[in-house]
């Protein structure tokens, strides 16, 4: 039994991490054309938005390729700059404006 999980470990893993590291790759490809070409602005929001999740998703296949956990620091703060940059952009295009200044 220690042999099989050898054999995925040293032979499987990192082909089905490169497979999944290509495809996440595509998916960014489309998403950046549906950021230039979207027909709507809150479409151009959701694709920015996906590809932040793949980011995420590339830095975590990278982590496990690498057999590290220092880059989950990493996909920490792309996750809390995508939040912040959501909410940003939703602002924007409910009202027009990111910082509501008031005069009197």
């Amino acid at each position: 039994m220690k042999e099989l999980s050898l054999i995925l470990e040293d032979e499987v893993i990192p082909i089905v991490t490169i497979i999944c590291l290509v495809i996440i790759s595509i998916s960014i490809a489309l998403l950046l054309y549906r950021v230039i070409k979207g027909p709507t602005n809150p479409d151009r929001a959701v694709a920015l938005d996906a590809i932040g999740i793949n980011l995420m998703a590339m830095v975590g296949l990278v982590a496990v390729l690498t057999y590290t956990t220092k880059l989950n620091d990493v996909i920490l703060l792309i996750g809390i700059l995508l939040f912040i940059g959501t909410i940003a952009l939703a602002k924007f295009l409910e009202k027009g404006v990111i910082i509501d200044r008031k005069h009197n």
